[in-house]
């Protein structure tokens, strides 16, 4: 599974980026239970506030080579959550890919 994050927003505005295959990593369960858990979540309203950050996650399998193009392929989805809507397993989540 290949988890691509970006970040945006933030009292600086900056962009933050980062991609993770999670096959590589001795935390690879953790990690895809993590992200197959987005799917099941009220992620909120994704409505950006002053000087937070909004996540753009997007996730495809390993396997897929083509599903960067295909938005609406079953091994490709896009999950957008605001900071003030991220619980304590994304948070956990995007700081381990933003930080990989």
């Amino acid at each position: 599974m290949i988890v691509t994050v970006t970040r945006s927003g933030g009292f600086a505005g900056l962009t933050k980026h980062a991609e993770l295959d999670t096959s590589d990593q001795p935390d690879a369960a953790k990690l895809e239970d993590a992200v197959r858990a987005l799917g099941a979540k009220d992620l909120g309203s994704g409505r950006p506030q002053p000087d937070r950050y909004v996540y753009r996650l997007e996730v495809r399998d390993a396997q897929d080579e083509d599903a960067t193009h295909h938005a609406g392929h079953p091994s490709h989805a896009i999950h957008t959550v605001a900071e003030q809507d991220v619980d304590a397993t994304t948070a956990w989540l995007l700081d381990r890919i933003l930080s990989s």
